[in-house]
């Protein structure tokens, strides 16, 4: 025993030696950094015109260093924040419905896609579209999470946004009054006049998505589904495992998407539960994140047909990082890759049939979707599967 007891003794001490030498050997290589750190804190702390705590500042350093990265996507996670994003993952919070991200080129405010149902779609809010105000509040230079702050809050509250549409000029102001959200995820049928065609809209990836697709699909076999469609249009996408999951539901074996960080390439592999039937898939510009892997694993795996208009891109994916007092930091942690190893990001996929639709039109099929009558992507689907 004391054997035991001296060899951890010694482990211990090699161990505080090394932390003490990697703490030296970082503080005399940005010694002038450091030096100047803590005299801008000391000059905030001390000289400042409106008091202001320590730990203000200290959180401040924190969101200073994520900022530092230049990644929209990267930011830190107020409490607050943090717990409003805790809610729209697992299926539910008060707002408007909308997923939004930060333009590439100007980093302005733009909108992935409404969700369907919401106040936000039926205000005519569409992909692409700016959001210049938040209750007259400029979002210019604004972080995702305090716009989607701004945009949350009690159900019944209103909240004005000043939008400009994609491809004009004039901003309009559209006041909103939030609901709760349920997330939507999982809503089909057979369409009628088509025997033995399913249809299913898929509106985001949560941690329900996977299972009620489930249920779905089952429901419409006994109902004589022998063929479908799968609607992803305007689905902004969401959590990554439930996108391996609903794409396992269509992809009989190998990788659904590759995951790569820094050093590392994982390919997440299909689950095993697959009962493939003759598919479409429709995606638009809306079509983003975990719905792009979904369609990606389709196509590449040739287990579909893709129709409809080149997908968003967003082939990046964050990892939340808990800290203390509710607090958290998300960060770009990792890039996918579709099973053919395409990198999307920023390109976006492209159909095998590429049907484009009036901006004007796809919101008012969208909103009622299944438009059998006037939605010309459904039309080239329902054509794709005669065939």
């Amino acid at each position: 025993m004391p054997k035991v007891w001296r060899q951890v003794k010694s482990g211990l001490v090699a161990l505080c030696v090394l932390i003490t030498l990697t703490l030296v050997v970082g503080v005399a290589t940005h010694l002038q950094e450091i030096q100047q750190l803590a005299k801008t804190y000391t000059l905030l702390r001390y000289q400042a015109l409106e008091p202001v705590t320590t730990d203000k500042l200290l959180e401040g350093a924190i969101k200073g260093m994520v900022d530092a990265l230049g990644d929209p996507y990267s930011t830190y996670l107020d409490a607050n924040t943090y717990r409003h994003l805790q809610e729209s993952v697992s299926g539910s919070y008060g707002g408007v419905g909308l997923l939004i991200t930060l333009d590439e080129k100007d980093r302005r405010l733009m909108v992935v896609s409404p969700f369907k149902g919401t106040p936000a779609q039926r205000a005519g809010i569409k992909s692409r579209d700016y959001i210049v105000a938040i209750d007259g509040r400029d979002t210019s230079g604004m972080d995702l999470e305090t716009a989607a702050n701004l945009m949350q809050g009690q159900p019944g509250t209103k909240v004005e946004l000043t939008i400009i549409p994609a491809g004009e000029n004039k901003p309009r102001t559209v006041t909103l009054v939030r609901e709760v959200i349920k997330v939507p995820t999982v809503d089909g049928r057979m369409l009628p006049g088509h025997p033995g065609i399913g249809y299913i809209s898929l509106t985001m990836f949560n941690e329900q998505t996977a299972g009620d697709l489930g249920r779905q699909l089952e429901e419409l076999r006994q109902q004589g589904m022998q063929k479908l469609i799968l609607d992803l249009r305007n689905n902004p996408g969401g959590a990554l495992s439930a996108a391996v999951d609903v794409a396992s539901y269509f992809v009989a074996q190998g990788p659904v998407v590759y995951i790569a960080d820094q050093k590392n390439t994982e390919a997440l592999m299909a689950r095993g539960y697959a009962k493939p039937l003759p598919l479409v898939v429709l995606v638009n510009k809306g079509s983003a994140s975990a719905a792009e892997i979904v369609a990606g694993a389709i196509k590449d795996t040739g287990s579909g047909v893709l129709v409809g208009e080149t997908t968003f891109g967003k082939g990046i994916v964050q990892t939340i990082y808990p800290l203390s007092g509710g607090t958290a930091v998300k960060i770009t942690t990792h890039k996918y890759l579709t099973p053919a190893k395409q990198d999307i990001n920023k390109k976006g996929i492209t159909p095998d049939y590429v049907v484009p639709m009036d901006p004007q039109l796809e919101q008012e099929v969208l909103s009622r979707a299944p438009d059998l009558e006037r939605d010309v992507q459904l039309k080239k689907a329902l054509e794709v599967l005669g065939k």
